[in-house]
């Protein structure tokens, strides 16, 4: 029976999530299977992936094969480099230990991969949002520039129609005042 290491999709429509699964390769996509080996979401950033490790190193050595999908999931979860350092014990170019520790400082240095990736991202957030925090603080000092502006022109208008007024009243005032003078001489 060939086997095949393939997702079987779930979820809802338009938010996939998918099963890690070992199923016949005559079997339909989402039809029966031998062994659930975990999930994979990629509606997340990055994605999330659950994978049983072991088993699926099972699987690939006794010669399941996987589609293009679950061989990239299975390579970057490092279920290949698994399988290449074993081959190497087997060869006898090196022991079991040699092997997990070359298996570990391949996943320290993936992991280091990652974070400095992820702390990128989240300075580039920090910085972008900084930069539109600036736009904002001098698009806003413009709005209150143009503000203040706009009320000091309105005060000096109004300043000047109460000059123009205050003048207007003391030319009436002052031929009323010399009309009056006379009379009371």
């Amino acid at each position: 029976m060939a086997t095949k290491i393939r997702l079987q999709r779930g979820g809802r429509k338009g938010y996939a999530v998918y099963r890690i699964v070992v199923a016949d390769s005559r079997a339909p996509r989402d039809g029966r299977f031998i062994e659930k080996l975990g999930t994979y979401n990629p509606n997340t950033n990055p994605s999330t992936i659950d994978l049983n490790f072991d088993r699926a190193l099972y699987w690939v050595e006794t010669g399941a094969q996987p589609t293009d999908t679950t061989r990239n999931i299975l390579k970057n979860e490092g279920v290949y480099m698994m399988k290449h350092l074993r081959g190497g014990v087997k060869k006898g170019a090196f022991d079991e230990e040699a092997a997990k520790q070359k298996f570990d400082a391949w996943k320290q240095a993936k992991e280091q991969k990652l974070n400095a990736v992820a702390q990128k991202e989240a300075d580039d957030r920090k910085a972008f949002a900084q930069k539109n925090l600036e736009q904002e603080k001098k698009v806003n000092e413009a709005i209150a520039k143009k503000i203040a502006d706009k009320k000091a022109a309105e005060a000096k208008a109004k300043a000047e129609a109460e000059a123009a007024k205050a003048a207007e009243a003391a030319e009436q005032a002052a031929p009323a005042a010399e009309g009056d003078a006379p009379a009371e001489a």
